[in-house]
């Protein structure tokens, strides 16, 4: 099979907006700061019908592709209409916890050694890596001609894959046509004795089979989605200026899950198969994106350091336990209403942080968790309570309000940097009668807090992997 692939147009979505705050979390407030939001209720139920509006950022940089959420009015998978009901509330929430049970078990070394038999390859894809589908969908050039294929976007993920022609077992449904490699020229299948075979392992959680002396991949999610194939090579195009000879991906020809609608999924993780290790000679491991505050704006992915805001603060990257593909974080306290909670140290530092694209609600251990409810509610006490929903149990009725004013939340991570989420990085909205705070606790003390897309929204988050760092700026997404 010989093939290439030049595309690289990416689309995320994520629906929660954060606002950028650079006082120290240990040094005292300005005088006369306000240490709340009023909101109007109606910006926490954008309407579905709404026009796309395009990030000028992910327009007018050669790196940038749009971001947009993959149910969203910009997605390249919707074209304005639904082809497919979107999950409700709760499915969103079930499959959120199943990522994060995932990257938990993988953390505490708990994997299961499930082995998935594929009819074509006979091969085995065990339960290796780490995730569900995600919200953010990229649309990327790949192949000779380069066609150009939607794909999720995983900071939590490091092979990227596609679905190929021919599906020997099953593809799922997407809406582009499936990849066909026999029609690219720059397409290569790999050797299973090259190195890159045997750094599957280290990628996936699972090590490289051979199937007449080609590699073949095997990866397996938390949502019990997989994709099996051959590990291969070719070219990536994100802009005309910007094209990759030789990227290795997953050509994967049984794939099965929940990524229906999309070809694959972009791994932007910290492994050297990751794109971003991939590219390291151009773009030295650093890219940043913006999630928009609803469906219908864009937000942008964009690799090297072109747009990035000279506000960003930086945090080191922390070393995760047996998480080498992660970007940890060391979160050293959190704000409420412009008061810092009375949390030990320790309560972070035991588990660990990690940010993650891919996971929804911010996860914290339970006694940090519990100090945020705690005082969240006393600052919300005009209000009356709800009943919680899945993983969220602090809720509130606001029916009959236009407005309501909800008290700031940051948090601040080592080396001096504090993000203040916006009100839409504060609470999740299922009804005027139901609106939650939109955090969780862990059920286990010891299980790594996880810093979600939604507090993520319309922030600039910076990944920088040559300087092992991550960084935070405001209004990311104009």
């Amino acid at each position: 099979m010989s093939s290439t692939r030049n595309v690289l147009n990416i689309i995320i979505v994520t629906c929660v907006c954060l606002s950028w705050g650079c006082t120290d979390g240990a040094q005292k407030r300005e005088s006369g700061e306000i240490d709340s939001h009023t909101i109007q209720l109606s910006s926490l139920f954008p309407s579905s019908s709404s026009p796309c509006v395009l990030s000028s950022r992910a327009s007018n940089t050669k790196s940038s592709l749009h971001v947009t959420h993959r149910h969203g009015t910009c997605s390249p998978l919707t074209s304005g209409k639904a082809t497919t009901s979107p999950p409700d509330h709760a499915e969103i929430l079930r499959l959120d916890q199943a990522r994060v049970n995932s990257i938990h078990s993988k953390l505490s070394k708990k994997l299961t050694d499930r082995v998935r038999q594929s009819k074509s390859t006979a091969l085995p894809a065990k339960d290796g890596s780490t995730f569900g589908t995600g919200n953010y969908v990229v649309s990327v050039g790949i192949g000779t001609p380069k066609r150009d294929l939607s794909l999720i976007f995983d900071t939590g993920s490091d092979l990227t894959w596609i679905q190929c022609e021919p599906c020997v077992q099953t593809c799922y449904s997407q809406k582009e046509p499936i990849f066909n490699p026999s029609s690219s020229s720059s397409y290569y299948n790999v050797s299973c004795s090259s190195a890159a075979c045997s750094s599957l392992s280290s990628a996936t959680g699972n090590a490289g089979s051979c199937s007449a002396s080609t590699c073949v991949y095997g990866i397996q999610y938390g949502d019990q989605s997989f994709s099996v194939g051959f590990l291969a090579k070719e070219k990536f195009t994100l802009a005309s200026t910007n094209v990759f000879d030789g990227v290795y991906f997953g050509c994967g020809e049984n794939n099965q899950g929940l990524f229906t609608g999309v070809a694959g999924l972009l791994g932007l993780g910290r492994d050297k198969l990751s794109f971003p290790s991939q590219t390291a000679t151009t773009y030295n491991k650093i890219f940043s994106y913006c999630l928009p505050s609803s469906a219908s704006y864009t937000g942008h992915l964009t690799f090297g350091t072109a747009g990035i805001s000279r506000s960003v603060k930086f945090t080191p990257i922390s070393t995760i336990t047996d998480g080498t593909s992660f970007y940890g974080l060391d979160i050293v306290g959190i704000t409420v209403g412009g008061e810092k909670l009375a949390i030990p140290s320790t309560v972070f530092s035991t588990p660990g942080a990690l940010i993650d694209s891919g996971t929804v609600i911010t996860r914290l251990p339970p006694k940090a968790y519990a100090a945020l409810k705690t005082a969240f509610k006393a600052k919300m006490s005009q209000y009356p309570s709800a009943e919680g929903v899945s993983i969220l149990d602090t809720c509130f009725d606001l029916s009959g309000l236009k407005t309501v004013t909800i008290p700031k939340v940051a948090f601040s991570f080592s080396g001096g940097a504090v993000v203040e989420l916006g009100s839409t990085g504060v609470l999740y909205a299922f009804k005027m009668s139901q609106v939650c705070l939109a955090f969780a606790g862990n059920s286990d003390d010891n299980n790594a807090a996880i810093f979600g897309n939604v507090q993520q929204q319309t922030l600039e988050v910076v990944y920088d992997g040559a300087g092992g760092r991550v960084g935070f700026a405001p209004n990311g997404c104009s």
